[in-house]
Formats: C-alpha cells, structure tokens, sequence
C-alpha cells in the first residue's frame, strides 16, 4: 500500500508540473528567464523598505528555501518599485516602515508550491501556517497553479516600527503558536495572524480582530491603496499595482545576489 501511495504523490505531482508548465507556456509563450531591464531589485530603488524574504530561507510553509530564490532579495517590476517607494515616505512621518516578505516569484516556485501539495503532511507545518484545514484543501483554494507575483507587481508587505529588525529568512518556520495567534518573532504591526497564514482569519475583513488589529489593517490598506496597490481580499499582506505592467506574462528568472552597488547582476537585458 505504501508504494501505491508513494507512487501515487509522484504521478500526481509530475502531472501538476506537466499542466502547470504547460499553462506557463501558453499564457506567455517562451518563459522569461533572464531577467529584463523593465524589473529593478527593490534595495536599488529604496534601501530603507525592510525587506523579510521568507522564501529564500524556511521561515515558511514548505519549511525550506524555494526553488528560484537564490537570494533573500526583492525584485519588482520598477513601476511598482516606485511606487512602493511612495509609499513609503507617506508611512515614515507616522514612524513606521513598510517590510516585504514576498515579491517577484518565479514560476518554477509556483510548480514547487504545486509538487509541495501532493506531499504527506507535516503536523508542524499545518499547526503553524494551516491549522483549521487539511493540506488537501489548500490547493487550488489557496495555493494558484500560477501566481500573480510571477508578473512582477505583486507583493506581500507590512508595516513595521521604524528601526525595528526584520526576522531572518532562514528563521525556523515552526512556530509555537499558530499563525491565527499572530507571530511574536515578527517585527510586524499586529494584524491578527502571522505571514503564510492559511485561514479566514488572514482575509482583509473578517471577525475576531481587536480594535489594535484592525486598525493596523486599515492603515495598511489606505496607504497601499494611495499608492496605487490594490489588496487581494483573502490576504492582508498581498497587494499589486495597478495597471500591472505585464498582466499575461508569467516570469521565471531566478532571483540572484545583487551585484555591486546599485546595479543588478550583469547578465541582465
């Protein structure tokens, strides 16, 4: 029985990244793998927006670093970098900073997200970031075959005290509380649940907030919104700038170390 079921994860898991691949392909042709002069790394653009990569280290739901983050940087369409950047001078005066923890994703963490889905669970991994659903009702629900942070104007934020220090990436992605608890480890403002969180709570507007809580919401949103951001209602912390740049095309450029000051890797077109 267990080589069935063994046999079983691997079929379904080849087959979500042979679909997956597929509609990579033919909603934007050859996958972009070099990364283009029209994307710009968010440090070049504004070094004073924290950045917390989860994905780049295990301090997230798979418990590891992702396929096509070989570095804890953020990368951006630059309209949406500048925006951000915007943004951020409207928050500083208030004495907070915004703090990324996701931007550009590359379509090949997307398929490895996918793969992930089929795999056996892992009891601290659904306590921390799923706790009231099973794995098999995160995907599709949750988990997209395709992102839109692969079109590289989405990303997930917060706000932080300025001065305060951002967990690292590669922090333990165990938690002792579940996310719906909040994350004492983030130097986040309270929002109600911690990143990654997969539950009704982490929706922009739900019940069982404190006061605090919700108005730390309303102020993320109202200085997103300002700056041309416009919320994904199931998640808080997830916003994209509007127009989107490439609204058809899903990148899959790795996110490499930035080389240099002020400049990106050179292979870049």
């Amino acid at each position: 029985m267990t080589i069935c079921h063994d046999f079983g994860r691997a079929f379904l898991a080849a087959a979500a990244v042979s679909s997956l691949l597929g509609a990579s392909m033919s909603a934007a042709g050859t996958p972009k793998t070099i990364m283009p002069n029209s994307f710009v790394y968010l440090r070049d653009v504004d070094p004073t927006i924290q950045q917390d990569m989860r994905y780049a280290g295990s301090d997230n739901f798979t418990g590891g670093p992702v396929p096509g983050y070989d570095a804890p940087e953020c990368i951006l369409v630059r309209e949406a970098a500048e925006a951000l950047k915007v943004a951020q001078a409207d928050i500083k005066p208030m004495g907070y900073a915004l703090k990324v923890y996701d931007c550009y994703r590359p379509a090949r963490a997307a398929t490895a997200f996918v793969v992930w889905s089929t795999e056996p669970d892992d009891p601290d991994a659904k306590r921390t970031h799923y706790p009231n659903l099973s794995k098999s009702d995160l995907f599709p629900k949750y988990i997209a075959t395709r992102s839109g942070h692969s079109r590289g104007a989405t990303l997930d934020v917060t706000i932080v005290p300025i001065g305060s220090a951002p967990s690292p990436a590669e922090a333990d992605h165990v938690k002792p509380e579940p996310c719906t608890e909040g994350d004492p480890a983030d130097n986040s403002l309270a929002l109600g649940t911690g990143f990654d969180c997969f539950d009704v709570k982490a929706n922009t507007v739900t019940k069982g907030l404190t006061p605090e809580e919700e108005r730390n919401r309303q102020l993320l949103l109202k200085v997103m919104s300002r700056h041309g951001f416009q919320n994904y209602p199931k998640e808080i912390w997830h916003y994209t700038f509007q127009p989107e740049p490439f609204p058809d095309t899903y990148f899959d450029f790795p996110i490499l170390p930035l080389r240099g000051s002020g400049s990106g890797p050179s292979d870049k077109t």
